[in-house]
């Protein structure tokens, strides 16, 4: 058994190296990791070594969408044995403070999250990891969808903060994989009416072929008298920004219906961004924020797995792992063409 990982070395600088196999622990579980997707942040941080405070201090292991195979069990570990195949949710929290004790656990102020420094990711062949944040795969459920399973999370938080329900309708500003599986979400939740918005043609195509029944090119329309001219100037239900773009946040009071609902997902780059929230109040809407998410990966899971959700269609890229430094050059470089990219941990 050797256990190689992948470490950031600097500024757009990727090496592999030989590291140990870790030995599982009490109610660990030694996972032999399978896929692993790139997620924005991960190439947020070997572009600019930083998110916000987040600060990557030395050689470091990015990687937090991740499933595999259980190779070994640690003591005291009862629900899942060797051969079991899961999918990890990345965050490990204290479990017992206010936010976790009330079943926020995504705000945990010492939560260990894979990928977010100081803490490590799971770009490496071997991780040993906690039995009760390893989710047991039900056969059917690839391990490629089952590294998906931790953006559709998001995606799925995303749409119950809006309270996404029968019959809404509802705008999605950006249309990267946050953005493609909150379409999902929002589908599976019922809303019969979702457009799209993304300055990229092929994300656009995705979307089409997902399920939005209408798309938006913003680098050619004039988004806000387009939602205008579909709603007969009422708005949506709910708006989901995913772009993390200041100049989508901004869009956002204008797009939303008299009590609806606005839900700020993607992070912009700038802490202070100009909004009109005369607007809001006027129209006695709400603002909601996604941090992650929390309580929903048996519910990502069985909704994959019920064929309620595919979250198939959304990899556009797969790299081998000693491809690894190739395929983060590839969508750092080819952001037209990527909208997901996953590597098989071989």
């Amino acid at each position: 058994m050797e256990n190689k990982a992948v470490y950031m070395t600097g500024l757009n600088k990727m090496e592999m190296r030989d590291i140990e196999v870790p030995v599982p622990k009490e109610k660990q579980v030694l996972v032999k990791l399978e896929y692993v997707g790139i997620c924005g942040s991960d190439v947020h941080y070997l572009e600019h070594g930083k998110i916000g405070d987040f600060i990557v201090n030395g050689d470091f292991i990015l990687g937090h969408e991740c499933a595999g195979t259980v190779a070994a069990v640690g003591p005291g570990v009862e629900n899942l044995k060797v051969g079991d195949r899961v999918a990890l949710e990345p965050g490990c929290t204290c479990g017992q403070c206010e936010f976790c004790k009330t079943g926020r656990y995504n705000l945990c102020p010492d939560v260990e999250f894979l990928a977010t420094p100081p803490y490590h990711g799971c770009l490496m062949n071997y991780i040993a990891f906690p039995e009760n944040m390893a989710f047991k795969l039900p056969e059917g459920i690839s391990t490629k969808e089952g590294a998906l399973v931790e953006p559709l999370s998001v995606g799925m938080h995303a749409a119950k903060q809006g309270n996404v329900k029968l019959g809404d309708s509802v705008v999605i500003l950006g249309a990267g994989c946050i953005g493609l599986v909150t379409l999902l979400a929002c589908k599976a939740f019922g809303a019969t009416d979702i457009t799209i918005v993304d300055v990229i043609p092929k994300r656009l195509e995705y979307a089409k072929k997902l399920g939005a029944t209408t798309v938006i090119n913003a680098a050619e329309t004039d988004v806000l008298a387009e939602i205008d001219k579909l709603t007969g100037k009422k708005g949506v239900d709910v708006v989901i920004e995913t772009a993390g773009s200041a100049r989508t946040i901004a869009q956002t009071p204008y797009l939303i219906k008299n009590g609806g609902c606005v839900v700020l997902v993607g992070m912009a780059p700038q802490d202070i961004i100009e909004y009109n929230f005369a607007k809001i109040m006027a129209k006695e809407a709400e603002i909601k924020s996604v941090f992650r998410y929390r309580n929903i990966y048996p519910q990502a899971i069985n909704a994959i797995a019920k064929g309620i959700i595919d979250v198939s269609g959304i990899v556009t890229h797969e790299f081998d792992f000693n491809e690894t430094a190739k395929a983060f050059d590839f969508v750092i470089n080819n952001k037209q063409d990527v909208v997901k990219a996953v590597i098989k941990i071989d």
